[in-house]
Formats: structure tokens, sequence, C-alpha cells
């Protein structure tokens, strides 16, 4: 377990700069080994949810508030790309799991916007002509 003063001090230029900590949403949607873990409000996730009926990918929905309770819930085997509406509770979720040992934890670049893009007609019908 890391304290977050040390993952603080690890996030140097070249580690913004080379971008490990972030993963695109086409790429963390192509492996079934892959998570998306929302971490935005109940509220809005009854608002807008994602059914990812033609994506073989686990979608876990925790509230960032509720995340220190339901740990057991999130896989430490998987990579794990974290979003939110706006990036800022994804970074804060991304921080903690760090610090708690996760490894394999990933900010979703765009959040759910980028992630929408994914499933615009186009999109959706290459991946689903690939499967």
């Amino acid at each position: 377990m890391k304290n977050l003063e040390t993952i603080m001090q690890s996030m140097t230029f070249d580690f913004f700069g080379n971008g490990k900590h972030k993963i695109c949403p086409d790429k963390i949607l192509q492996d079934k080994n892959n998570v998306l873990l929302d971490v935005r409000s109940k509220e809005e996730t009854k608002t807008l949810s994602f059914k990812l009926l033609f994506h073989d990918i686990l979608i876990i929905e925790i509230p960032i508030n509720e995340i220190p309770d339901r740990l057991n819930e999130i896989p430490k085997d998987k990579t794990i790309g974290v979003f939110c509406s706006s990036g800022v509770r994804a970074v804060i979720v991304y921080a903690y799991l760090l610090s708690l040992g996760y490894e394999k934890v990933k900010i979703v670049e765009g959040g759910y916007n980028l992630l929408i893009d994914e499933f615009k007609p186009g999109k959706l019908l290459k991946h689903i002509s690939k499967s």
C-alpha cells in the first residue's frame, strides 16, 4: 500500500507525458478482461447509464462516496478504467485505488463524453461486425 504523498511524488512530467495513467475509450472496450468503473452519483447513473449489450466488458457503477465500503466489488487482477462526467471524481478514485495497491487502474480519457462516441452508429457497426 502506498500513501498519497508517495503517489503524488511519482506524478512527474514524465508520468503525465507518457500517458500511462489513462486509457482511451476504444482501448478499454476492446478487452473482456477490462472493467469500466463508473463513479458518478446514483442520480446520474439513473439518468444516463451504459448497458453494453454488444461489448463483452463488465461495467461497475459505484458512486465515489461508496467506493471505500464497496472495494470488494472492484477486482485487482483486471485493468480498471475509471470514469465520471468531468474527470474530477475519476482522478480522485484513481489515486485512491493506487494508494490501496491497485496496479492496473487507469483514467478513461474524456470520461463518458468520449465513451458515448464509441457507441455512435459508425463505430458500433464496426465493433459488431468484428464480433
